[in-house]
């Protein structure tokens, strides 16, 4: 029997002195939960401002002139009309069309900024050596730089008192400016749904950082618990749960993500692993895809549950599942055969035996909030 080691992030002391709850995640040791609870750090982040720790994400910058021509190869989202100082949603798609994994793209002007998967930031980091490796610099900053985020509706006020520039910025926008005298990175952008930005520091400066954040009294810790219910609220995916290599970006319902540019008729369409099946799909359809689930008792449904058309038979799994604490109710995502995916549909899960009644629903599950300008 072996024990695997975990590493742990740069703020890993704070956690332990804030009474975090501990568990493993993605080969790090994470904060689940602190003294306040699950429940009421997400409303507290719906409600004022919650910091996470998500410094086990991967953070990557890519050098060169032929940077954006490089990492468009490997994505179905356009990167050479990426301007600087905004980002972009990205997915890595292999050659059959299904997801790598999903990342974020930034242009910090003489270079490009990524934040990917903690669980695939090794392997991510291969895939653009070996494909791309011989067309730009690739400089993995996973030792280098910790990273924060900070969400909910009073975070720009918050954080425009270490730095009054970010109440200029709108959804997606990304500058480099200092906070407390440290080179950070910073996009207005999140995983809750709400307003909030994502801040990349440097290791030495991260501790500091986070404690001037939580010495404002709108600022909670919030731990993977919250974090997960927040996301799922807002209708987000969740990488190895949500979409795999099993699934492509239309069966997913991130139809949206891939660019306008890289579209059949585009200025520059296809041109990305997997491209031919991909846009044969959107435009052909797909025989399943991913839904909102809306159960219709009280009882949530978890990941992995089967779902079950009228007469008893199994069509479908979920995904991903729990309690919404601002919807009030239990809520799912999961994946149905294309002719059960339309809104209002009712299919049944199989909890323990028993049928629970489910309606298909839109998502996001709550309005998001992200600062448009």
């Amino acid at each position: 029997m072996t024990t695997e080691i975990l590493a742990q992030t740069p703020l890993h002391a704070l956690h332990l002195e804030l009474g975090a709850r501990m568990v493993p995640f993605a080969g790090y040791e994470m904060p689940v939960q602190y003294p306040l609870g699950v429940l009421k750090e997400h409303l507290h982040t719906r409600d004022k401002a919650g910091l996470f720790d998500v410094s086990h994400m991967g953070q990557i910058i890519l050098r060169g002139e032929d940077a954006a021509h490089a990492l468009e190869s490997l994505v179905p989202v356009d990167i050479l009309g990426l301007a600087p100082g905004q980002q972009r949603y990205a997915l890595f798609t292999d050659a059959e069309g299904g997801i790598l994994d999903d990342l974020m793209v930034a242009n910090a002007g003489d270079h490009l900024f990524l934040v990917v998967n903690a669980a695939c930031k090794k392997q991510d980091l291969a895939h653009l050596r070996k494909h791309i490796g011989a067309r730009c610099e690739i400089q993995p900053l996973f030792e280098e730089r910790a990273l924060l985020a900070l969400q909910g509706p009073t975070a720009v006020e918050v954080l425009a008192r270490l730095a009054p520039q970010v109440a200029q910025m709108t959804f997606m926008q990304f500058t480099r400016l200092p906070l407390l005298g440290a080179d950070c990175y910073i996009s207005r952008s999140g995983y809750t749904g709400e307003d909030g930005f994502e801040i990349s520091v440097p290791v030495a400066h991260a501790e500091s950082l986070a404690r001037a954040l939580l010495a404002d009294p709108d600022v909670q810790p919030i731990g993977l618990g919250a974090r997960d219910s927040l996301r799922l609220e807002a209708g987000l995916c969740l990488y190895g749960h949500d979409m795999n290599t099993q699934t492509t970006p239309i069966e997913a319902a991130l139809a949206w993500a891939i660019s306008k540019e890289r579209r059949a008729g585009g200025a520059r369409a296809g041109g990305f692993p997997g491209a031919e099946r991909v846009l044969a799909q959107q435009a052909e359809g797909v025989a399943r895809k991913r839904v909102g689930l809306l159960p219709q008792e009280r009882m949530p449904v978890r990941e992995g549950a089967e779902i079950v058309d009228a007469e008893g038979q199994v069509i479908g799994r979920v995904c991903s599942g729990g309690f919404g604490p601002s919807l009030g109710a239990p809520l799912a995502l999961g994946y149905l055969p294309s002719e059960f995916s339309a809104i209002g549909t009712e299919v049944w899960a199989l909890v323990r035996g028993k049928r629970v009644p489910m309606q298909v629903a839109r998502t996001p599950f709550v309005p998001q909030r992200y600062y448009r300008g």
